[in-house]
């Protein structure tokens, strides 16, 4: 119970504080990851009943996303952008490394991020109160946890942190996704596969930006296999 709310603390807004102790155990907190993703998904499918009860799909999409957001502490889309200045500008390893360390947006995170945003939103309008609202969150979350085993791109940093957490108690909710939504699964997992391969490619390993960047791929893509396929 303690690691899992180590893992609500970490992942959400929500005024939980630090943890007992004040030790942020990532490692040991890891397998509630998917747990706390459910949750959050379970959050915003109710609150979509309610969107799109009182607006119009766009506006229910824009405001479900921004509630989204709002939830994550935009842990995640941070990630995105930083990871788009550095694996996106034409340098070597090292610099990169130092603009994902970087707390100034350049022109790819805008890009990106303003893409990314633009077809999470369109999802979102699109699919309506969808059951789909709460495995993507949970099965995104699950992804870190078999990339933790990668190598890490700078020591001591969150990529460092998760590595070598236990899948055992996260496979259910990314077992539900994959028997419910089996080809959106597979969809979001390759988009994920692809992000990483080239995070090694351009620096080495994977840091804790990374991983809060291919959660919201993961999502993205999870919404747009559910949408292409209308399940």
């Amino acid at each position: 119970m303690v690691s899992c709310r180590v893992a609500l603390a970490f992942l959400t807004a929500l005024p939980l504080g630090p943890p007992p102790g004040g030790t942020w155990d990532l490692r040991r907190a890891a397998p509630c990851f998917p747990w706390v993703g459910a949750l959050l998904g379970g959050l915003f499918y109710l609150a979509a009943h309610l969107l799109w009860a009182l607006f119009p799909p766009g506006v229910a999409g824009a405001l479900l996303l921004g509630l989204w957001l709002l939830f994550t502490g935009m842990l995640h889309l941070d990630g995105l952008l930083d990871a788009a200045d550095a694996l996106l500008l034409p340098a070597d390893r090292e610099r990169r490394l130092e603009v994902l360390a970087d707390p100034v947006l350049g022109v790819f995170a805008f890009g990106v991020g303003a893409v990314h945003l633009l077809a999470k939103a369109q999802a979102l309008a699109a699919l309506g109160p969808h059951p789909a609202l709460v495995a993507a969150p949970a099965l995104a979350r699950f992804f870190v946890l078999p990339a933790s085993r990668l190598p890490a791109a700078r020591p001591g940093g969150l990529g460092v942190r998760v590595r070598g957490a236990a899948l055992g108690a996260a496979l259910p909710p990314a077992l539900a996704a994959l028997l419910f939504f089996p080809v959106p699964t597979l969809v979001a997992a390759l988009a994920t596969a692809l992000f990483y391969r080239l995070a090694l490619a351009r620096l080495g390993g994977v840091t804790g930006d990374l991983h809060g960047a291919a959660i919201e791929l993961a999502e993205l893509f999870f919404l747009l296999g559910v949408l292409a396929l209308g399940v």
